[in-house]
């Protein structure tokens, strides 16, 4: 099994950045994994890429959440990126 990479993208002062910062925690808690959370605030490039979509998830690096983080559709994102 393979270690997906899990980023959170968000921003200062988001209340959908909470939301989604507790799904992906729980999410990763559950399949033994490590995440990041990366906020546009602190990086021009993210800023330009999703200042318009935070939060925003990225698994191995593609795009494949934002707004409001579905948790079932990250779970199931997360086992089919593990068994890569």
């Amino acid at each position: 099994m393979r270690t997906p990479e899990i980023v959170l993208v968000t921003k200062h002062q988001c209340h959908l950045c909470d939301d989604a910062r507790d799904v992906v925690a729980r999410v990763a808690s559950e399949a033994g994994l490590a995440w990041e959370e990366r906020s546009i605030d602190d990086d021009p490039a993210l800023h330009e890429r999703f200042a318009e979509e935070v939060p925003v998830v990225l698994v191995d690096g593609t795009q494949r959440d934002f707004w409001r983080i579905d948790e079932a559709r990250l779970r199931r994102i997360v086992e089919a990126a593990r068994a890569v």
